[in-house]
């Protein structure tokens, strides 16, 4: 088992937790909607750190970015094994050619 597959045990384990008594139940008790908030907040941060070439604060906040991922697929019911197919289909196939085979 992954460091990802534990940590989205963990995430799934929280949905129907007491939110006062975890960070991950109190996202969950907010919605989907926030859960994309606060995805797209951490994605911007790490972005952030790479525009300022900050290599240790790019680290935390990719960590918080596959974190805040995690609860909004689980938010959705989208599994990670889902995630991850997706990427095998994808895997030995040029970016270019994945993108015109959508249209």
């Amino acid at each position: 088992m992954t460091t990802l597959d534990r940590l989205e045990a963990t995430i799934l384990s929280r949905k129907r937790a007491d939110p006062d008594s975890s960070w991950t139940a109190k996202l969950f008790a907010k919605g989907p909607e926030k859960c994309a908030q606060k995805f797209g907040e951490e994605a911007i941060e790490a972005c952030m750190a790479v525009a300022k070439g900050d290599r240790e604060n790019l680290v935390y906040e990719s960590a918080d970015v596959l974190y805040h991922l995690l609860v909004m697929l689980a938010a959705r019911d989208v599994p990670l094994a889902e995630v991850l197919a997706e990427l095998e289909r994808r895997e030995g196939t040029s970016g270019i050619a994945e993108k015109a085979a959508r249209g």
